[in-house]
């Protein structure tokens, strides 16, 4: 296969002037992709994540560095003239810009998706709120344990009995960054074609509730309020978490063929057998009587010995690893899960990788998060042909 010395989005350019977690990795994933995103924030205050530690790497926060890499950053002050009229300035430069504004701050600057859209017909406007741009909870605020609350997704989540668990990660701000990679590069490709812009209105609610997938459905599909399952599967099972001799094992038998083969494995053909278990459907209808059969027979041996024994006879199953277990293996370092980048300060910082593998195409050189407003100088010079005495005074004016 040949292979071009161009990113995907390499001629792609983000005005990134998103905020905490969505929209910032929305932009860490189009510049995973090669897109070239720029970093906005406003002087002094910055993105708020840059202070949400520890632990930190230097100045900046592990969080700030999950959700940052593959940027350059400025300071820009939106709330004054000069500060808008540049922001203006740089959308004509820009393919996309993502925002998190405040739909009343949007208003008050003439930033609001239809006023850009008139000013830059081009522009791909990708806007991320709590509850979207319509309905009567549009404008809400919107953070990520509410949203999880919210959306049901808290409701299926943690044991059977006490209370609803969130999941361990912000997951519906990452749910919602990669829609609206997805929804930003579909309209690239539509632009293309049509020659104009568009404006993708996103909200953390409907992206939690779309990521649902089958247990909503299963709601929509029977009108019963989906329990928790706790590590257990709603629909499939055998297909949950079991504790083994001296530890735990995830066993995830997806189907028919696969509880014979674990039934012969175990050494319970008196269990595959039994007329009760024979289909996965027999199975979920029989959950309560088939677990705790399993759940015995799983205490027999240690996790490294069913690990054999389920590996010889193509059972899926899986060890439940931490992260320092995680990245001994071999496998993270074949897949570049892990990388070393330098800091603005010159030290080197460990972050976590791009998963994108694309043959034909290079990847772009992984950049570290930047510091606050770091390409200030460097970006307006290149796109806005700005002297030192242009950003001298915008500087004295506070505007950068």
């Amino acid at each position: 296969m040949n292979t071009d010395p161009y990113s995907p989005l390499q001629s792609i350019r983000v005005l990134d002037a998103s905020r905490v977690l969505a929209g910032p990795f929305c932009g860490q994933v189009l510049g995973d992709l090669g897109a070239d995103v720029i970093k906005l924030e406003r002087p002094g205050a910055g993105d708020e994540t840059r202070g949400w530690g520890p632990p930190f790497a230097g100045p900046l926060s592990a969080y700030y560095l999950s959700c940052n890499r593959n940027k350059r950053a400025i300071t820009l002050d939106l709330a004054q003239p000069e500060g808008t009229a540049l922001f203006h300035s740089l959308l004509e430069k820009c393919d996309v810009l993502l925002e998190n504004f405040r739909s009343d701050s949007a208003v008050k600057l003439g930033l609001t998706p239809d006023a850009l859209l008139a000013r830059h017909p081009r522009l791909i406007v990708c806007s991320i709120s709590g509850f979207g741009r319509n309905g009567p909870m549009r404008d809400a605020p919107g953070y990520d344990f509410a949203i999880q609350a919210m959306s049901g997704l808290m409701s299926i989540t943690g044991p059977v009995e006490g209370p609803p668990f969130k999941v361990g990660v912000a997951v519906a701000d990452v749910l919602t960054g990669l829609y609206a990679a997805v929804a930003t590069l579909a309209c690239l490709q539509a632009r293309q074609h049509s020659g104009h812009g568009y404006a993708i209105d996103l909200a953390l609610l409907d992206c939690a509730l779309a990521a649902q997938v089958n247990v909503v459905q299963a709601f929509l599909t029977s009108g019963a309020v989906p329990p928790r399952h706790g590590n257990a599967h709603l629909q499939i099972v055998p297909y949950q978490l079991f504790p083994t001799a001296d530890g735990w094992i995830v066993l995830a038998v997806g189907n028919d063929g696969q509880w014979q083969h674990f039934c012969t494995a175990a050494e319970a053909p008196a269990l595959g057998a039994d007329p009760l278990f024979l289909t996965n459907a027999q199975r979920v209808e029989h959950r309560t009587d088939l677990v705790p059969l399993v759940e015995a027979i799983m205490r027999k041996k240690t996790t490294v010995e069913w690990g054999v024994v389920l590996e010889k006879a193509n059972v899926p199953h899986a060890e439940v690893w931490d992260y320092a277990r995680l990245f001994q293996e071999e496998q993270i370092a074949a897949r570049g899960m892990k990388i070393t980048v330098t800091d603005p300060a010159g030290q080197p910082v460990d972050l976590l990788g791009s998963p994108f593998h694309i043959a034909g195409s290079a990847p772009p050189l992984p950049l570290t998060p930047p510091a606050q407003g770091q390409h200030t100088d460097s970006v307006l010079r290149e796109l806005l042909n700005m002297s030192e005495t242009d950003l001298h005074l915008l500087r004295q004016k506070r505007v950068i």
